[in-house]
């Protein structure tokens, strides 16, 4: 004959005990449409601000300052790129 197990879940209290598979959190839809397209297509590059921004203006004028600051050249190094090109020949402008 054959011996019969006590009744309860299977492998109750072993080492080999796994727990109930847990049901997907996130439905995915069976026909997503255009509002779960997902992310944009590659080259897209999200397009302009649907909004006015309020600090434009700011950061405008703190790019512009810090592109000044960044492109002029203290008076020794222009009067050193302008003897380096007449070495060579050329002019520095």
């Amino acid at each position: 004959m054959t011996a019969q197990r006590e009744a309860g879940p299977p492998h109750a209290g072993t080492s080999n005990a796994r727990p109930p598979a847990a049901e997907p959190s996130i439905a995915v839809p069976s026909n997503p449409g255009p509002s779960n397209a997902g992310p944009p297509a590659s080259g897209h590059n999200g397009g302009p601000p649907l909004q006015d921004d309020p600090d434009a203006a700011w950061r405008l004028w703190c790019w512009r300052r810090a592109h000044k600051r960044a492109w002029s050249a203290p008076r020794e190094v222009a009067l050193r790129r302008l003897a380096r090109a007449e070495e060579l020949g050329m002019t520095y402008r």
